[in-house]
């Protein structure tokens, strides 16, 4: 094992960022499409009876960390180390529920504050694009400067993140670099992320030494679960893939006997043609004709 901890399981991911304050106002302002008047300056932790409440699998496998602002925006962050398409549905579920309990009774409406819901996957679930920025929020879809301000979801595929080919803010770099680079292998963090005094303050609790055992184990049983879940996954890939290999060679065998079937129903068909033909020719009557070959008498009349 290396010198640290990986930043993305349950115990560390919220030690940084659940517990520091100064370290998730930077992740926010790094990673949230914020104007430079928009920045957080100051924030709160949510109580937790606030927290959205979990499926067993949502708490196994997610990690989140919740707080609001000094302007009493509402902030969601969350790991998400599997994923599924029902994840988004979720997310925006999340948001919305945030953004409906600032309302009081008879609350007036300009008073409701943005919520913003930063959730950074681990997996890759946008296989058609190259981008790892996802960010959805209300535009009118024709003049889109026209917005409405109220829900901001933004997801990041970590495992498409290159910083070789970033070109945007430095603090969204180093961030990502941390997210994405230290992990329990890590024997020596890069120096670029060392020289900054957040992600070096960030690096600093995940070394191993300032965790207790039974934190360790903690750590331990997060990834075990994150190993079964992935190996489920997968194990229902490749049977989803083998029913759909088996369905797709039944379908070509069926095609194929209907093309056989149509084939030899044509055969017949012309069969009888050329039989009613040579009746036809010999004088036989067409009623006669029409019962032996089962040709209609409009058919026998057009040969």
């Amino acid at each position: 094992m290396g010198k640290y901890l990986d930043p993305r399981a349950d115990l560390t991911f919220k030690k940084v960022f659940g517990e520091h304050k100064n370290l998730v106002i930077s992740l926010l302002n790094a990673l949230l499409p914020l104007k430079d008047d928009e920045r957080v300056e100051s924030i709160e932790y949510w109580p937790a009876e606030k927290i959205p409440k979990r499926t067993q699998v949502e708490k196994d496998s997610i990690v989140d960390v919740c707080c609001k602002d000094n302007k009493n925006r509402e902030f969601i962050v969350e790991m998400q180390m599997t994923w599924t398409e029902s994840f988004k549905k979720r997310v925006l579920l999340n948001a919305s529920k945030a953004y409906v309990a600032q309302s009081e009774a008879g609350g007036v409406y300009d008073t409701l504050q943005p919520v913003y819901a930063l959730n950074f996957v681990n997996e890759n679930f946008m296989k058609d694009v190259d981008d790892y920025y996802h960010y959805y929020h209300l535009v009118h879809d024709k003049y889109t400067d026209k917005v409405i301000d109220g829900l901001h979801l933004v997801f990041v595929e970590l495992k498409k993140f290159k910083p070789q080919t970033f070109t945007e803010k430095k603090m969204q770099v180093l961030w990502l670099r941390f997210l994405t680079e230290i992990t329990d292998k890590t024997l020596e963090a890069p120096a670029e992320l060392l020289e900054n005094p957040e992600v070096s303050e960030a690096l600093k609790i995940l070394e191993i030494g300032a965790y207790s055992p039974g934190e360790m184990r903690a750590y331990d049983k997060f990834w075990d679960y994150i190993s079964r879940q992935r190996t489920i996954a997968n194990d229902i890939r490749r049977e989803v893939e083998k029913a759909k290999a088996e369905i797709a060679v039944a379908n070509a065998k069926a095609e194929e006997a209907n093309a056989e079937a149509e084939e030899a129903k044509a055969k017949l068909k012309q069969k009888d043609i050329d039989t009613a033909r040579r009746m036809k020719a010999k004088g036989y009557a067409i009623a006669d004709i029409a019962e032996i070959t089962g040709l209609t008498v409009e058919e026998i009349e057009g040969l």
